[in-house]
């Protein structure tokens, strides 16, 4: 009669033996129940992430390692986060909080978690300064940066004097290197690894 392994987050078990169908030794079952540990840890932790994230995280994705009894166990695992600026300002600031719980999702965040989290803290504020800013010059009758015509008889104020093109030009350039450093050349996405 085989005997039964224990029960615990990653499921049920058989009594562990080696791929050669051969008994464990009690180091060898001391790694699997470690990597069984680990396996169920790490599989929590990034589940945490994606709940949290909804559809700014990807799926999971896990790197494995083989042990003693032959079965893969997880190691590490990532979920990688959408974490680039959105077309407006509010739009930004919502998506910043809501990576930002992703990040700290976890009962035990990571290092990279807490980066993640600090880099979405920059990203809001950045947002904010933005938001701000627009609200200050739409208070001061500057039209917005997308706006590309300026009311019969009113003075263009966005520079250049030219119906707000070098203006606009130059406003667009100040946005896009914010948007840059915000990304900071490591594309629109960061991952969230155990």
């Amino acid at each position: 009669m085989a005997g039964v392994g224990a029960v615990g987050a990653g499921g049920s078990y058989p009594a562990a033996r080696t791929a050669a169908g051969r008994p464990l030794t009690p180091e060898q079952q001391k790694i699997v129940q470690e990597l069984r540990q680990t396996d169920a840890e790490i599989r929590a932790h990034e589940q945490a992430h994606k709940v949290a994230a909804g559809g700014l995280g990807s799926g999971p994705t896990y790197s494995y390692t083989t042990g003693p009894d032959g079965r893969r166990y997880v190691v590490a695992g990532e979920v990688r986060i959408d974490v680039g600026p959105e077309r407006d300002p509010e739009a930004t600031i919502r998506k910043a909080e809501i990576v930002k719980r992703a990040a700290l999702a976890p009962s035990d965040p990571s290092p990279q978690d807490r980066a993640v989290a600090a880099r979405a803290d920059a990203l809001k504020a950045q947002a904010q300064a933005e938001l701000q800013r627009e609200k200050r010059d739409e208070a001061a009758g500057i039209a917005p940066a997308d706006g590309l015509s300026v009311p019969d008889g009113a003075t263009d104020r966005r520079g250049g004097g030219d119906g707000g093109g070098a203006g606009l030009a130059a406003r667009a350039q100040d946005a896009y290197g914010r948007a840059a450093a915000i990304a900071d050349g490591r594309g629109r996405s960061l991952s969230i690894t155990a």
